[in-house]
């Protein structure tokens, strides 16, 4: 896999759906399946010797200060992380992988995104589930990029981001929330009026917030920046240019009348750990289906000069049946934050998803006058 690049418009558009594709390929899972088998609980963890070494490191470390005496949590973080948002089925009740399992996915990934490109780019999951398949090469029909455009992945024992629940996979969705995916499924097939028929992230209005799974979660859309200043933390998001200003100072949430795209973020410190609540979500907000009953909880604590453990809880009763927290891992980059234009600065974008709806519906309108 190649360092930072950054792809054209066409490819970050493209790539928005590559989630959920499948890795395609012979697959071979009798190694990771027949050590579950053999290993039974001893497979839920790393090594004991790697384990304590790792608490003991992260016990003896601790964090710079700001001038004004906070946890110095500032400068450009990328989330690089290969482990799935959810357990992958084959996964099944194994929290953690064995170093030996680790090191097997690493060769994997590295052979299937070599430097010749010879694999299309995988986004969200899908560098772990290609490794972990073990195919021969990475391929999917929606994607206009190769390899050579993903940035490093970071492989480590875990099997989900998603730490809470126990099984490792998001809650299920409640009655009223099917519902409202069900419709959104079947407006998304309809061929789009205008641009307010478009995807908030299509057309450039925000990506969300959190920035969590499928392609908008760990890869190169995933460049942070943190700044502080005494009373203020603010978060930064290279893609979209997205910057959430976040008073420390304990004043009061927003009225419920006053919705933003980004919600209502008031901070405080425990300890090392700063802590974010966010509320006042619009109903025009969208991550995974839920808007404005969403409750979101950050949780960053710089666990090393280069790690930052962010931690996040999300609630919201008309969506999910119970809350749940995945855990990211923020890793220190020497790059720098690039203006990131969107179809404001490239119109052609907007303009030809519209054109080519309507190329379409007068190609549909032709073939129905012929059948008359």
């Amino acid at each position: 896999m190649s360092h930072r690049v950054f792809a054209s418009l066409a490819i970050v558009i493209a790539a928005m759906s590559l989630g959920a594709t499948p890795v395609t390929g012979p697959t071979s899972l009798g190694s990771f399946v027949g050590a579950a088998e053999a290993v039974g609980e001893g497979a839920q963890a790393p090594a004991d010797g790697a384990k304590a070494e790792k608490t003991a490191a992260t016990n003896a470390w601790t964090p710079p200060r700001t001038p004004d005496g906070q946890p110095d949590l500032q400068g450009v973080w990328l989330s690089n992380s290969a482990t799935p948002l959810e357990r992958p089925k084959g996964l099944e009740g194994r929290q953690f992988l064995t170093d030996d399992e680790v090191t097997q996915l690493k060769e994997r990934a590295a052979r299937i995104f070599d430097a010749t490109g010879n694999s299309a780019f995988a986004g969200g999951d899908n560098v772990f589930l290609a490794a972990f398949g073990n195919v021969e090469q990475y391929d999917n029909p929606n994607a206009t990029g190769s390899a050579v455009e993903m940035v490093e992945r970071e492989f480590d024992n875990r099997t989900s981001m998603i730490v809470d629940p126990p099984d490792g996979r998001i809650p299920p969705l409640t009655p009223e929330a099917q519902q409202r995916r069900a419709a959104a499924g079947a407006a998304a097939q309809r061929l789009p009026a205008g641009p307010e028929d478009l995807s908030n992230l299509v057309r450039c209005i925000t990506w969300g917030v959190p920035r969590l799974g499928g392609n908008s979660g760990a890869g190169p859309y995933s460049y942070y920046q943190i700044l502080q200043a005494p009373g203020y933390v603010v978060l930064t998001m290279e893609t979209n240019h997205d910057a959430r200003i976040i008073p420390l100072d304990q004043r009061p949430h927003l009225a419920q009348s006053i919705r933003q795209w980004h919600g209502d973020s008031r901070g405080r410190w425990e300890g090392n750990t700063l802590v974010v609540e966010t509320t006042n979500f619009s109903p025009k907000s969208n991550f995974m289906g839920s808007a404005e009953n969403l409750h979101l909880v950050e949780r960053f604590t710089r666990v090393a000069p280069d790690t930052i453990n962010y931690e996040l809880t999300l609630s919201d009763p008309t969506t999910w049946t119970r809350a749940w927290t995945a855990v990211i891992r923020l890793k220190q980059s020497q790059n720098k934050i690039y203006e990131f234009a969107c179809h404001e600065g490239s119109q052609d974008v907007m303009v030809g998803i519209l054109a080519g709806a309507r190329a379409q519906e007068r190609a549909e309108d032709e073939v129905a006058r012929t059948r008359r």
